[in-house]
Order: structure tokens, then sequence, then C-alpha cells
């Protein structure tokens, strides 16, 4: 079955490492394989990654997005969790969670619950 994507006037998405921006109108079109995929709105941009968190997702989508260079993906993440954990022990539960669905991968997934980790960042930093 195909994946139906509807892209608004000027959004952008990275399907299998190409970045795609559509024009000025709605765009539909679906998609029959299982390329990698991301919506403007999954996007973070390295300038962006400005705390712990952040720059977890941002690797995780590189890992998703960037597969030649894995290992060193692979190794920027766990130096990051390492510092997270280090600065948010309270933080291990999430980290587990990421750190199974990218032993199993899933990437995708991987990136979902950081964006908890992200808004858990948020409350902490808040509350000090």
């Amino acid at each position: 079955m195909a994946l139906k994507i509807v892209l608004k006037p000027y959004e952008r998405m990275i399907i299998g490492g190409a970045v795609v921006k559509n024009g000025s109108g709605k765009t539909e079109f679906f998609i029959e394989n299982k390329p990698t995929l991301l919506r403007e709105k999954d996007i973070l941009s390295e300038k962006d990654a400005d705390t712990l968190a952040r720059k977890i997702y941002f690797t995780i989508q590189l890992m998703y997005i960037d597969p030649e260079n894995l290992v060193n993906h692979h190794n920027t993440y766990w130096k990051l969790v390492q510092m997270i954990i280090e600065a948010a022990p309270s933080s291990l539960a999430i980290i587990d969670q990421i750190s199974e669905a990218l032993l199993g991968s899933r990437y995708y997934l991987a990136l979902k619950v950081t964006r908890k980790l992200i808004e858990y960042e948020q409350e902490i930093i808040d509350r000090v």
C-alpha cells in the first residue's frame, strides 16, 4: 500500500537523502516503497541543536538520513548520552527508550522518543 503525502506550499521534506521543496501550491503524491522520509516539521537544523537533547535529536536524524556515516553518528550519540545522564540522571528512562529503538534500527521511533527528552530537558531548565 502506498503512502500518501500532501505537501503544503513551500514545505520541505527529505526523501531518501534528497531535500525536496514544494512549489507555490499544495501537492499530493504517493510513495510506493519505503525510503527514508522526514517531513519539515521533523527536521532539526544543526544551528537549532543548541541543547544536549536537541543535539541528540540531530545526531539521530543524521543516523536516519546519512547511514554511510552511521558509526560516527553512533559514537557522537553515546558521548552526548553520557553528558546528559551526568547532567540529568533522571533522564535515564527516556534515554533507555531511545537507545532501545536505535539498537533495533528504528530511527524514526527514536526521533519521536527524543522529542519527549527535549520536552523533559525544557522542564528541567524551566525549574532551575
